[in-house]
């Protein structure tokens, strides 16, 4: 054999010696690589494919309504579907409120139903006695029979004077002073009632002062039984104030009188109406001195 022949089966036997340990690894790994290769193209396949066969199904079930929404670029139709959208949200927590609503009633009228106790068939309650309550009569006033009387200058005047008013024969006078200035005095002995107030259609003696009412008060002269010190009966015509109910009060000798109620006046006594800063001084032109004497008939 010569040495060509000899170099060339060592050749040729590392060669295939080689071919055959390098075609077992690259089997190996082509083989990995194939599986893998075909693993990783199925799923991508499959991902690519489901994703669009979504789309197109998603593209399918939309109306032209909303496809027509989603595509444009007008700002005002965004709003419009924002406003739907925000109605429609209302709409369903309102329907959800009164759902909860009616429900919590509902709940709340059976949970008082359960505590009503029921009457016991076998148990026999005694009927309780009727109480009769008696209805007192009322005999006051009430001003309404006096009404197509008391009209006086298309208004109705809210006094009456009483049965035994009287004119009285003294010359009694109010001497009205504001602060320390003396005004003109005021007769009232021509008539058995003076009427003051604001309303100058039906009072005797206007007093323009905001604070009083327009029906304040009236000076009644009353014919009244009196006794003698001799023990003998007379009858005297004296003073007497009433105040109408006024807004702001009637004062004599700076204290508050009951509305609707006489009071009896004296000489030197002192009247005031209202939050007026006149004073008027209850006097006859006979009075002298500490002296009082009756108006006897």
């Amino acid at each position: 054999m010569s040495r060509y022949d000899r170099d060339s089966r060592d050749h040729r036997f590392k060669h295939r010696h080689s071919e055959e340990r390098y075609s077992l690894q690259e089997l190996k790994h082509r083989a990995r690589k194939e599986v893998g290769h075909s693993r990783r193209d199925r799923d991508d396949h499959h991902y690519y494919s489901r994703q669009r066969d979504d789309r197109d199904h998603h593209h399918q079930r939309r109306t032209f309504d909303q496809r027509s929404h989603s595509r444009s670029r007008s700002p005002k139709r965004k709003e419009n579907v924002r406003d739907k959208e925000r109605e429609q949200s209302k709409d369903v927590h309102r329907n959800r409120q009164e759902r909860n609503n009616r429900q919590h009633r509902n709940d709340s009228k059976e949970h008082r139903n359960n505590f009503i106790p029921k009457p016991n068939e076998n148990s026999q309650e005694e009927p309780k006695p009727e109480v009769n309550v008696e209805i007192k009569p009322n005999f006051e006033l009430t001003g309404n029979l006096a009404k197509d009387t008391n009209m006086f200058n298309g208004v109705l005047v809210k006094y009456n004077e009483p049965g035994e008013a009287k004119i009285p024969k003294k010359r009694w006078r109010f001497y009205p002073f504001k602060g320390d200035t003396p005004l003109d005095y005021i007769p009232l002995h021509r008539q058995s009632a003076y009427m003051f107030g604001r309303d100058r259609r039906v009072v005797d003696v206007p007093i323009d002062h905001p604070s009083c009412s327009k029906q304040h008060a009236v000076v009644q002269f009353r014919s009244i039984e009196i006794e003698r010190e001799d023990g003998t009966k007379a009858r005297a015509t004296r003073p007497y104030i009433i105040d109408l109910e006024s807004g702001n009060g009637t004062f004599v000798n700076n204290k508050p009188i009951e509305a609707r109620r006489y009071v009896e006046l004296f000489e030197r006594d002192v009247v005031k109406f209202g939050l007026s800063t006149r004073d008027y001084v209850l006097l006859h032109e006979q009075s002298q001195g500490d002296t009082i004497e009756d108006d006897i008939e």
